[in-house]
């Protein structure tokens, strides 16, 4: 490869050996040299992609409650830029973020609601399937499901391009229920957020294994990969010739990078490797009912997660993710969050200030496993940038206040500028009654879907900047 002229390592280019497949990150070797010093427009667009990562928390937030609301649990009390992110609320952990920072306040999800009376109390069972489709789901519990494409999928068909995972479903919590939920609803509406179209969801991925497997096709077949793992044996392994070959043409810049991200790839795998043999010893354990390659800590396994999108999107294997952290009306409890109450009976504070306190505990916890992937985010050099300002994370809720089933005023941010689409450190209050979804079809402008003109309920555009 001569990378001082014009020529260059096509950005789709793979490491090969025994069924393994790792696709590189984006490096100086993919822009020619001759591009780099001139005009090089196309080459340095190569390096110019946006992403788009839509994390789901179920149940709302104590801020999201009236009383809550008074205290600014999660919506600071100013709007604009000078916005105060309070020690005792939600979001504390995003202060040190907060030019990545976009917070969106008093919109609702009302495709959420009970439309009609058989519908009513099954608010927990549809919630997930609104998210972002911002649709109301036909109440079935048969194979005839009816809500909406989701948005995720919508961006996909826009910006995928060549990659090979168009997009990339992710979750935490038990998603593998068939046949019918509660309240007439298909359990369908409840395991997932991602609809290829308003009849079809995609189902989301639990276990790391099966998402490290994915990513890097290790193994042709799963015989081909149980051998592996019972070699001891690490993907990398297998592609060490072809390592050494091409860090011989690599730059001093270009070598440490690919040095590194292998050494992630590794770190991941070890993990996973550690976490099945610890819960493959036969002690008891506190998700009885998961498969051996997921941990039983929430931290732990969403951290894992976490690093497996980050190598996903410096790959460009996908460049669309959406991630599901809880499942609704789950009684897991988060210990560390300073609270044991289970999260379904925490979010049923009954509206009294010290329950409502409670379940704001489980709502900072959970904001604050944001940083550690915003960190490896922003230390994955990307061209002249990094993957944060070249992705929108979207972090929110189709619940408010979940005590009281409802749907208004319901926790909604944005992390990381995709590329200019936000500007960052900012809280923008909506007007009341204004729909989530106005915010989503603007952001789908921003990702170039300007020829949409409505989103489920949107009655018009939301402006993303100040």
């Amino acid at each position: 490869m001569n990378f001082l002229t014009r020529s260059a390592m096509p950005r789709r280019t793979f490491l090969h050996g025994m069924g393994a497949t790792i696709a590189l990150p984006y490096l100086d070797a993919m822009v020619p040299a001759l591009g780099r010093f001139g005009s090089g427009a196309a080459a340095s667009a190569a390096a110019d992609k946006t992403r788009f990562i839509a994390i789901e928390s179920v149940h709302g937030a104590a801020g999201s409650n009236a009383w809550g609301a008074t205290k600014h649990l999660w919506s600071p009390a100013k709007a604009g830029r000078e916005f105060e992110l309070i020690a005792d609320g939600a979001l504390p952990a995003l202060e040190p973020w907060r030019k990545y920072l976009t917070i969106v306040s008093n919109t609702d999800t009302r495709m959420a609601e009970a439309f009609e009376a058989p519908e009513i109390g099954g608010d927990h069972f549809r919630s997930s399937a609104v998210f972002l489709t911002q649709s109301h789901p036909k109440q079935t519990n048969g194979s005839d499901l009816y809500v909406g494409t989701s948005m995720d999928q919508l961006i996909a068909r826009r910006i995928a391009g060549d990659t090979a995972i168009p997009s990339m479903q992710l979750c935490i919590e038990n998603l593998d229920q068939a046949g019918g939920c509660y309240y007439n609803y298909a359990c369908a509406y409840t395991d997932t957020v991602s609809w290829a179209s308003p009849s079809e969801p995609l189902p989301m991925i639990r276990n790391p294994r099966i998402a490290f497997d994915l990513l890097f096709g290790a193994g042709t077949s799963g015989e081909d990969r149980m051998s592996r793992r019972n070699a001891n044996k690490s993907i990398l392994d297998w592609i060490v010739g072809e390592v050494n070959g091409l860090k011989k043409d690599l730059g001093a810049a270009d070598r440490e990078r690919i040095e590194k991200y292998l050494e992630d790839i590794r770190e991941l795998e070890r993990r996973i490797q550690a976490v099945e043999k610890r819960n493959s010893t036969g002690d008891v354990r506190a998700i009885p009912e998961a498969p051996i390659g997921v941990p039983d800590s929430f931290e732990e396994h969403v951290k894992m997660m976490f690093d497996f999108q980050v190598l996903a999107l410096q790959s460009d294997m996908t460049r669309v993710i959406s991630f599901k952290t809880g499942r609704d009306a789950s009684s897991r409890a988060f210990p560390e969050s300073g609270t044991t109450k289970g999260f379904h009976p925490a979010s049923h504070h009954g509206g009294r200030e010290a329950a409502i306190l409670d379940f704001n505990m489980i709502n900072r916890y959970h904001v604050a496993m944001l940083p550690y992937f915003l960190d490896k985010l922003k230390n994955s050099q990307e061209g002249d940038s990094n993957l944060l300002d070249k992705t929108v994370i979207m972090y929110g809720s189709p619940m408010g206040d979940p005590n009281l089933h409802n749907h208004r005023r319901c926790p909604l941010m944005f992390l990381g500028h995709g590329n200019g689409a936000l500007e960052g450190n900012v809280h923008l209050k909506a007007p009341d009654g204004t729909p989530m979804a106005n915010v989503f079809l603007s952001l789908m402008h921003k990702f170039g879907m300007t020829d949409m003109k409505n989103f489920g309920d949107s009655t018009g555009e939301f402006a993303l900047s100040h």
